[in-house]
């Protein structure tokens, strides 16, 4: 079979579309045939060595932590699945990917996948969505009647977090730019406001019950976002991590998106209902991964982008 592989950390030029074994599942495992997988930015410190100590890898690897595709074939003890069912799952981030035509997956990773929307697609849902799923309800414990502040709300996880903010009750004040603004607007974003003034102190909406921080700050916008949350609030980021005692009575919690197959069902679910829509800003052979990682890292990649085998 094709897959992407890497032999050794380095830059993208690692990355290679090459001639692989096909894999055989295990126990409590089962084979996908590989409709689509994504990319996300972690993939990058995988590549490059700056996960090791958390995400050791063996070499060669396949990338890739996304899957959607079809079951074609079972592993010994794998009940309540058959040959052919549409699927998708959020893998472990250091075993082999799904950046190949076949993958092996946990079988306990599963979801059935969205039948409203084409199967390449829903690679985009189960880590963005697991992780605005986890930010917003696990950690910062948003419920209805709470106003919440997401920044850094243009990209996959925002784009997921407003969706789900509101549907949950919440008052959504959104940072974005002029080219995301109209369709988080759509997903019920109740205000749009461009970057954040650091510098003024001042937010229309603020103090909010909830922020979200979703996009790299430094320690001082980090202390700067905790003053826009309301006593006993919760200051939630996904990237740099917040201050652990910012005082009156804020919780903080850095994120760290886990696999579960229970809440990216509810996700599908939410998809099938049409409350939950998917954004895919490109559709791009497997082959084009090294480029993507490429643009990634230079900062030209725009939006959630999956690959076809």
């Amino acid at each position: 079979m094709k897959a992407v592989r890497y032999h050794r950390y380095g830059g993208s030029e690692v990355l290679a579309l090459e001639e692989a074994e096909r894999p055989t599942p295990g126990e409590g495992q089962v084979l996908v045939q590989v409709a689509a997988t994504s990319f996300n930015p972690v993939d990058l410190g995988i590549r490059a060595g700056g996960l090791q100590e958390v995400f050791p890898l063996t070499f060669p690897h396949v990338p890739g932590i996304e899957v959607a595709g079809t079951i074609a074939e079972l592993g010994p003890r794998v009940d309540g699945r058959q040959v052919g069912d549409p699927v998708v799952a959020f893998l472990p981030m250091n075993v082999d990917g799904a950046a190949a035509e076949y993958a092996v997956i946990p079988a306990d990773a599963l979801a059935a996948a969205p039948k409203t929307v084409e199967l390449p697609d829903a690679a985009a849902l189960p880590v963005g969505g697991l992780t605005a799923w986890q930010a917003l309800f696990d950690d910062a414990r948003l419920q209805a009647g709470q106003t919440i502040l997401i920044n850094g709300a243009g990209g996959a996880v925002g784009g997921f977090a407003v969706q789900l903010a509101h549907q949950a009750g919440a008052t959504v004040t959104a940072t974005s730019s002029p080219r995301t603004a109209e369709r988080l607007r759509d997903y019920g974003a109740d205000r749009i406001m461009g970057h954040l003034d650091f510098t003024s102190g001042a937010v229309d909406g603020a103090p909010f019950d909830v922020v979200l921080n979703l996009v790299p700050t430094t320690p001082e916008e980090t202390a700067a976002l905790a003053g826009l949350v309301a006593d006993g609030g919760a200051l939630v980021s996904t990237t740099t991590p917040p201050p652990e005692n910012p005082g009156r009575g804020i919780r903080t919690a850095r994120v760290f998106v886990v696999s579960n197959a229970e809440q990216l069902a509810e996700l599908v679910e939410r998809v099938d209902a049409g409350t939950l829509r998917i954004t895919v800003a490109d559709r791009r052979p497997l082959a084009d991964l090294p480029a993507v990682h490429e643009e990634a890292a230079s900062g030209q990649l725009v939006g959630k982008t999956v690959l076809t085998p």
